[in-house]
């Protein structure tokens, strides 16, 4: 048995994860990718290029939010030993790749950003792979390609398959072209596993927390960290009506903001709904007690909520006060009530999921 697959054994074995038929084939696959990585590093065909002619096929695995994506690509990078190796998200990725062409004064700028990535690493994996809008779209096919020419190889993470990336953006025939090289140079596989093992670490009573403070902080800090396995989110932006909605922190399905990021800045619908399609849970801090005066506020937490509620979202929020003090009195107080039912309901074990208040 190989580094990786007695690594994912032993997590069964001390219970950290469950034995699970979708995860275990996919960590032999990535097991067999190893051995070949390794094999060739031994021979001295990996030092400063792998062979263009490499017969290591780049790996794209795709699910939903939970089903151990990105844990089964870090027991892979972790247990690989090759030199020349990377591991990051994939926001980190094309933020450093949009800071390099800021940079470089190179004709083909993506050509050289790519041999100087393929010399930096030789297997690169990606955890988390969206194209959001076309400045990313128009990159990223031309950079794999080069990559790939160089010898290096993909391992990336994304809820969606290649064929529904950037799936209704602008100018999107422009990318059809990137999602066949992913196709045709990336063994493409599913994680159709049917538990989000992520929910089990939450217990839906701590989904709503009061009142504000360094407690309700940690609290809130805790379940970001059980739900993403990071401490801080990467900041993404989000395309909506032609402008750019900025995600302070984004991690594996969910999105962190603070009560005034959503409802103290002039969004609306189209905002609340491009959270709900791109997000499965949403964290919103430090919500206050609103005063008659903040008719606005109000009127957008009301929209907020409903565009959650009608999208299933999981939410996770700090407040001054329980739901039924945040608005006592205003304009929207009838309109609130709903709101106040809503928020109550969004915190039983039946919408995050029944066996959620066993764990």
């Amino acid at each position: 048995m190989t580094a990786l697959l007695e690594a994912y054994t032993e997590k069964i074995k001390t219970s950290e994860i469950r034995s699970d038929a979708a995860q275990a084939a996919i960590a032999s696959h990535l097991d067999h990718l190893a051995q070949k990585l390794e094999t060739r590093e031994q021979r001295g065909t990996i030092g400063r290029f792998l062979k263009k002619n490499s017969t290591a096929k780049g790996t794209y695995i795709y699910g939903d939010v939970g089903r151990g994506k990105t844990m089964l690509m870090d027991l892979f990078f972790a247990n690989l030993q090759v030199k020349a190796k990377q591991r990051i998200h994939f926001h980190a990725f094309m933020q450093d790749i949009h800071r390099r062409r800021q940079v470089l004064r190179e004709a083909d700028v993506v050509a050289q950003i790519a041999l100087d990535l393929a010399k930096q690493a030789q297997v690169l994996c990606l955890d988390e792979m969206q194209i959001s809008d076309i400045a990313d779209a128009m990159i990223v096919g031309r950079l794999f390609q080069a990559l790939l020419a160089h010898g290096t190889v993909i391992v990336t993470t994304s809820n969606l398959p290649p064929s529904q990336l950037y799936k209704d953006g602008l100018n999107r025939s422009l990318f059809v072209p990137a999602i066949k090289l992913m196709e045709s140079n990336f063994d493409v596989m599913s994680l159709a596993s049917p538990t989000d093992y992520r929910l089990g670490r939450v217990k839906a009573w701590e989904s709503f927390v009061t009142p504000l403070g360094a407690k309700a902080d940690a609290h809130v800090q805790g379940i970001w960290q059980r739900l993403t396995d990071v401490e801080k989110g990467e900041p993404c932006e989000i395309p909506v009506l032609g402008r750019n909605l900025h995600v302070p922190e984004s991690a594996h399905g969910c999105a962190r903001f603070t009560f005034a990021d959503l409802c103290e800045a002039p969004l609306g619908p189209p905002d609340y709904l491009a959270l709900a399609a791109r997000f499965q849970t949403l964290f919103v801090e430090r919500i206050p007690v609103l005063k008659t005066s903040q008719r606005n506020e109000a009127k957008r937490f009301v929209l907020l909520i409903d565009t959650l509620y009608d999208a299933r979202l999981h939410l996770v929020a700090s407040s001054a006060q329980p739901p039924e003090r945040i608005y006592p009195q205003g304009g929207h107080r009838f309109e609130f009530a709903r709101t106040v039912s809503r928020l109550q309901e969004m915190q039983s074990a039946a919408w995050w999921g029944q066996k959620i208040a066993e764990t």
